[in-house]
Parts: C-alpha cells; structure tokens; sequence
C-alpha cells in the first residue's frame, strides 16, 4: 500500500508525503483541492485507487528516452471518478501538473511559493521501489486529506 498524506496547501499547489508500506519515502506535489473539477487545476480526490502500467502515450514515449531501459511503463492511478490519465512522475511546480501526482525528495511549503525538489531523484526512487508490484500485483494507492 502506498500512502499519500496531504499535509499542507494554498490556493495552487498541495504538498503530501509518501509512504509505501509505512515507510516515508518521498513528496509528492499536486494541484489544488476543489470541490469542484476544473481539467488540469484539481488534486485526485481522496480515497483508495489501483495502480496500474501505462506503455502508450507521449509520457511514455519521453521517458523511455529520458531514462531508457530503467523506465517500463508509467504508473498510472486507476479509476479516479471524473478523472482519466493520471500519473506518477518528475516535476517540481504546479505548473508541471496537470492533476498528475509529482514526487521529489524535498519540500518548500512557504504559502504561494510550493515546490518539490530534486524530482527525477524521487521519482525513481519510488519506481523502482514499487514499479514490480504494480506490475505483477493489485497494488492500491491511498490520499489523505491532512491539510483540510
């Protein structure tokens, strides 16, 4: 299981920490909260989800070049209501979310100045963390709300 506990947020930007089987692992970053969806400016609404591997699409595409034979397939989060495409990569501002969950080994959380840092560190730390049991198993991703 792998645990996203929301913890602090402004009017753009949602930072959480992540844990995969208890263990704190990285930051994630994510768009806002609203309780209204508004395309590429909401964070995943909380709740439990599947993982899943995602071998098409541009993403994929990029990162089979960015990190060649380590990547195998994005880790996507199934089955979000009201949303679709929605992965687990690098990136370190709002901005480079589009409702996606970014993941980096730092965090600044000064209010209207959010960011996570060294990303592609994070992010594949993680994936190489969790990218077997994904792949092979029913691996289930959980969101908290602590920031609320």
């Amino acid at each position: 299981m792998i645990t996203v506990n929301r913890f602090v947020s402004d009017e753009d930007t949602t930072i959480s920490q992540v844990f995969v089987r208890g263990k704190f692992i990285c930051f994630g970053l994510e768009d806002e909260f609203r309780f209204d969806k508004l395309v590429g400016e909401t964070r995943i609404p909380a709740g439990t989800y599947r993982l899943g591997i995602r071998r098409h699409g541009g993403m994929d595409s990029r990162y089979k070049k960015r990190f060649g034979i380590f990547h195998r397939g994005m880790i996507e989060i199934l089955n979000v209501p009201g949303f679709t495409d929605i992965l687990i990569h690098c990136g370190n501002y709002d901005k480079d979310t589009a409702g996606c969950l970014l993941v980096g080994t730092g965090a600044i959380t000064n209010e209207n100045n959010m960011m996570i840092a060294n990303s592609v560190v994070g992010y594949k730390k993680l994936y190489d963390m969790i990218f077997e049991d994904v792949n092979y198993k029913n691996t289930l991703i959980q969101f908290i709300d602590s920031d609320l």
